[in-house]
């Protein structure tokens, strides 16, 4: 009687996998996820670029730019539902197998004073492996600069999953994006905390995002230019964070170029852009409290020796368009003025 299943679990415990397909949105993308625990960032790939152009021994988080093998990248939706499918595949083809070893039995002679009939119930005549249904969409279509992968994500992406490559453009272009998000949640924010009776809490909160929406303006162009920027031959590379100084920036890219700041923003939005950057400075080395060197380098007349700086969202706005217009020409005179 047991013949059937014993040869069915043997045939079960050698085979080495049971293979349940992934199916593809309708973009032509499959669900893929970052195996870090703290990360979990959820993405999508082209599936014929993931079967071209993805190496096994390495793809890489959009998000945090951990690198693992191809195998490492499924979903937890997709973990649960494979391990599921596969659950009551073995169960069909042990049923299956006592079914088959019930009626062999059954079909045995039997003379003896009482005879025996067996029944297995509950064993479906026949199972089939479904794809596992892919995840909605997404909007945010990446195609890397440097490999052609395609893929999809859901807010910042900065590292591409095929290749690794870290787009300085993109990485600029999104972080600037967030500082708009920020800005306009602040309001609403204000309103909720208001309206639960935390009025100073609103203030103090929503000031803190403002303050860091200006940080985060300066280390982005800071960082673009770093990237971008490259030193004429023979001379000696630029230091780190160079690019906090408005005069010096200028004259770099006007080195290398045949143009700086001042022919591509006016004079006094020059003016403008380095009082914001020197009162990030203040911001995180002084807490925002006006020294000599800040009156020195700016000409600041809004304020006196010992004050504390007050930065709005229109500073912040301001701030966002004058680098987003350097940034334009910067992009335009290196021949990359539009993004992938």
């Amino acid at each position: 009687m047991f013949k059937n299943m014993i040869r069915e679990i043997e045939k079960i415990s050698k085979q080495q996998t049971i293979s349940i397909p992934v199916k593809a949105d309708k973009d032509g993308c499959i669900d893929k996820e970052c195996p870090v625990e703290d990360c979990c960032f959820g993405f999508k790939v082209n599936e014929t670029d993931w079967a071209n152009l993805f190496k096994d021994e390495a793809v890489y988080c959009p998000q945090c730019g951990h690198v693992a093998p191809s195998k490492s990248w499924w979903t937890k939706e997709q973990i649960k539902e494979a391990k599921k499918q596969a659950f009551n595949f073995v169960k069909y083809q042990v049923g299956n197998a006592l079914s088959l070893g019930a009626k062999d039995f059954n079909r045995q002679p039997q003379n003896g004073f009482i005879t025996f009939k067996l029944k297995v119930n509950g064993v479906q005549s026949r199972y089939v492996i479904l794809p596992i249904e892919a995840q909605e969409a997404m909007e945010q279509k990446i195609v890397c600069n440097q490999c052609n992968a395609r893929f999809s994500v859901i807010g910042a992406a900065f590292f591409c999953p095929c290749c690794g490559h870290n787009s300085v453009e993109r990485m600029f272009d999104q972080t600037l994006e967030k500082v708009v998000s920020k800005l306009n949640i602040t309001d609403k924010f204000k309103a909720v905390l208001d309206d639960s009776g935390q009025k100073d809490e609103a203030v103090i909160t929503c000031q803190s995002i403002i303050e860091t929406c200006l940080s985060d303006c300066v280390t982005a162009f800071q960082f673009f230019c770093e990237k971008k920027y490259q030193t004429p031959v023979g001379e000696k590379k630029i230091s780190s964070q160079s690019f906090q100084r408005i005069d010096f920036g200028s004259s770099a890219w006007k080195k290398v170029l045949g143009q700086g700041y001042e022919d591509w923003i006016t004079k006094e939005e020059c003016s403008e852009l380095n009082i914001l950057f020197q009162r990030r400075h203040l911001l995180q080395h002084c807490n925002g409290i006006v020294d000599e060197k800040y009156l020195e380098k700016t000409g600041d007349q809004k304020y006196r020796l010992g004050q504390r700086i007050v930065v709005s969202k229109n500073d912040v706005e301001k701030l966002l368009f004058i680098i987003k217009m350097l940034a334009s020409n910067i992009r335009l005179m290196t021949g990359t003025s539009s993004l992938t």
